[in-house]
């Protein structure tokens, strides 16, 4: 009797552990400016809790400085990145209307 429950015991764990639904749920893709984009919001906050922190204490100067300027580097490079991505999402776009534009003005 104990091993024919344990037996149904393991066989519900197992199908539980192991059962896939029908349909998966599955989140939209995320593009490479969209990370960006959130890695900037969470450097953000990173410097203002850095702030915060710092002047309530519990910083010295220096390590302060140390990781205030890695955050603001860290921040930089991640604008420069998504300013690059947007300018050439832009100027890949085609340009049906200007060529004819051009062609109707000739």
């Amino acid at each position: 009797m104990t091993f024919a429950a344990c037996l149904l015991l393991t066989l519900g764990i197992l199908a539980y552990v192991f059962y896939m639904p029908g349909e998966l749920d599955v989140s939209p893709e995320k593009t490479r400016a969209a990370f960006l984009r959130e890695r900037k919001d969470a450097v953000y906050e990173n410097l203002r809790d850095l702030n915060f922190e710092y002047k309530a204490g519990k910083f010295p100067d220096a390590d302060y400085n140390t990781m205030r300027a890695s955050l603001e580097d860290e921040a930089a490079a991640l604008l420069a990145e998504i300013e690059r991505l947007e300018f050439e999402a832009e100027n890949s776009v085609p340009r049906r209307n200007s060529r004819y534009k051009n062609q109707v003005q000739n």
